[in-house]
């Protein structure tokens, strides 16, 4: 009885939260003061710069990201080789998940390929492994809302910067946008407009100076890695490159045949002629799978991040949950599809164009 009347007495705190942090959202995105409302991003598909360097080599903000999903990478590989040298067999929590994920991936490349499973792994799981970790880490909240402010010119997209903390940190202010900007920018001091007089206030926050009169867009520290169509065609060439490794790995110089047939063109006759023909269109399938493997990646995760950032400015409360739960299905999917592809491609180069394996 006591239990009963203890239950009914219960808040329910988790409902509460859920319903407030609503709420909260709901104000800020359509009641609260401009400055709170969520901003549509601005699209651009070639990476920005940092303004860091490893020696001479600029470091882009898809090229951050890619370093952090290698860190984190070789973070869990280093996990994961030490709990197996603890000389536990049974694992728990994180490490149960990471087994579950390689041994699935494992039975996926030894179904295909056979005897050749446990030397052709090591590239496609790679490559799954790569592509899954980055599409999750470009899912962290701030992951390409955080940057420094660049000036807007024109009637390119921008807004009015909006100091936050003692002029060291600025936001964008969504009631200020670029279409007033631009007619003020074209006219004359006297007139109200933008160009520099005696007197403008300005901030200089890292290497930026921010006029409190002038217009900026937001450049992310980080992006996702397969936004960067850079990312998506070097896993490509490393797939199609691999193939042409291991076909000669298993078969010889005698695997180059099935794109140069000679034989068939001098002995085969009119058939032989087509099969030298068709062996020459194996050799653009081949150019063809690099863009194919591109395209695919680039498509599907730059379609997925500008869907997340436009209907989460229009939208801002309880879709882009939703949207976050699919573009972490998505980011999956796209990972494994690679993986399979790369492990197909690479398993057939194995086998002689003939029908008969070699050994």
């Amino acid at each position: 009885m006591s239990d009963i009347v203890q239950n009914e007495k219960r808040v329910p705190v988790k409902r509460w939260l859920i319903l407030g942090l609503v709420a909260l959202g709901i104000y800020a995105a359509f009641i609260g003061p401009s400055i709170l409302k969520p901003i549509s991003p601005l699209v651009v598909l070639p990476a920005e710069p940092t303004g860091l360097f490893i020696g001479n080599f600029p470091i882009t903000n898809t090229i951050a990201a890619t370093l952090i999903a290698d860190v984190l990478l070789i973070l869990l590989a280093f996990g994961a080789y030490r709990f197996g040298k603890s000389g536990k067999l049974v694992p728990s929590g994180f490490y149960n998940a990471f087994e579950a994920i390689v041994e699935f991936l494992w039975n996926s490349v030894e179904g295909v390929s056979g005897k050749w499973g446990k030397r052709i792994f090591i590239i496609p799981a790679t490559i799954f492994l790569l592509v899954f970790m980055a599409n999750m880490v470009k899912l962290v909240p701030g992951f390409e809302s955080i940057g420094y402010m660049k000036e807007a010119h024109g009637t390119k997209y921008g807004f009015k910067a909006v100091p936050l903390i003692s002029d060291t940190l600025y936001t964008i202010d969504k009631g200020q946008d670029i279409k007033n900007a631009s007619l003020a920018e074209t006219a004359s001091p006297a007139e109200g407009g933008h160009a520099e007089a005696a007197g403008e206030e300005s901030h200089v926050v890292g290497a930026t100076e921010i006029h409190e009169d002038k217009y900026y867009e937001v450049v992310p520290f980080l992006r996702g890695s397969a936004t960067d169509i850079n990312f998506p065609f070097a896993l490509a060439f490393i797939a199609v490159f691999a193939t042409q490794v291991y076909g000669v790995w298993a078969l010889g110089l005698g695997y180059f045949e099935k794109f140069f047939q000679f034989k068939q063109l001098v002995n085969g006759g009119p058939f032989g002629a087509i099969n030298f023909v068709v062996g020459l269109l194996e050799v653009v399938l081949e150019f063809a799978k690099i863009l194919s493997f591109g395209f695919r990646l680039f498509g599907n995760i730059f379609a997925g991040a500008l869907l997340l950032s436009i209907v989460g400015a229009l939208t801002a409360v309880g879709v882009p949950a939703g949207l976050y739960l699919l573009e972490v299905f998505f980011g999956i999917i796209q990972a494994y599809v690679f993986f399979l592809l790369s492990t197909i491609f690479i398993s057939g180069a194995t086998v002689s164009h003939h029908g008969d394996e070699h050994h």
